[in-house]
């Protein structure tokens, strides 16, 4: 690593997901393009994927990373919001990497040491962003972080858009519904909130290779997530991984899946 203080173990996971999509970008028909994956790959020391994955498991969670990967790609600069907000932001780059509307804030919230890793090797590459990236070292799990994005220039008073990409399931259920009530706080009514909706993880099929990534998950709000947020001042909508993949043309390895995608919009503010 390039930073002078480890990542913890939930943050590290971030590199998993890079490296997936540099496994994607790399493939002659890419969903995405992401310039800049392999690049913090290399920095930690990491050997790429230069190939797909082996077990079920791993193929299941590389095709869903990639499906959405790209419908958040898709949905995030169609929302109309000018204030964007990546909660657990990892090496989350759609800030430079996606044609945003002019004006367009961006603010990246996650742990200091894993903001820092890739502002590193984003400067080395000469990066620059193409919105008003503010990238913004928090705990989510302390309350406190709210009042901290709006000192960094957030305004709760205008709509915005919020993606909580792949992070609800390293949450427990208390902590995933803190979170959800502090994002309903701050988001104005027409605001809108991208997530997925929680499986339960109990019954995850176990990979020995994959224990570092599987035995952090911690559940969530599970398979009612899109429930709660309905009973908690949002409309939801929920898109099906099997229909995405449809949508894409990439089969999935498990069509019987059940995993979904939820885009909320805020209703009223409670």
């Amino acid at each position: 690593m390039t930073t002078s203080e480890p990542l913890s173990p939930v943050s590290r996971t971030a590199l998993s997901v890079a490296r997936v999509r540099a496994y994607e970008s790399s493939r002659p028909d890419p969903l995405f393009v992401d310039p800049y994956a392999l690049a913090f790959v290399d920095a930690a020391g990491l050997e790429p994927a230069l190939s797909g994955p082996v077990s079920s498991l791993a193929k299941a969670l590389v095709a869903h990373g990639i499906l959405r990967t790209r419908f958040y790609d898709d949905r995030l600069p169609a929302a109309g919001a000018d204030q964007v907000v990546v909660l657990a932001a990892g090496l989350d780059t759609r800030a430079y990497r996606l044609d945003w509307p002019s004006d367009t804030r961006v603010f990246e919230l996650d742990l200091g040491p894993v903001l820092d890793f890739k502002q590193q090797v984003l400067d080395g590459l000469g990066a620059v962003p193409k919105a008003r990236r503010t990238a913004l070292p928090v705990d989510l799990v302390d309350p406190r972080w709210p009042e901290r994005l709006v000192a960094a220039g957030f305004d709760p008073a205008r709509r915005s858009v919020w993606l909580a990409e792949g992070l609800l399931v390293y949450l427990a259920p208390d902590e995933a519904a803190g979170l959800l009530t502090a994002v309903a706080g701050l988001a104005a009514p027409g605001s809108r909130l991208l997530l997925e909706q929680g499986g339960d993880v109990s019954r995850t099929p176990q990979d020995p290779a994959l224990t570092h990534l599987t035995g952090l998950w911690r559940g969530g709000l599970g398979p009612g997530t899109g429930d709660w947020l309905a009973g908690h001042g949002w409309t939801v909508e929920t898109t099906a991984l099997t229909r995405l993949a449809e949508t894409y043309g990439r089969p999935l390895p498990d069509p019987s899946t059940t995993r979904a995608f939820i885009e909320a919009e805020r209703r009223t503010a409670d």
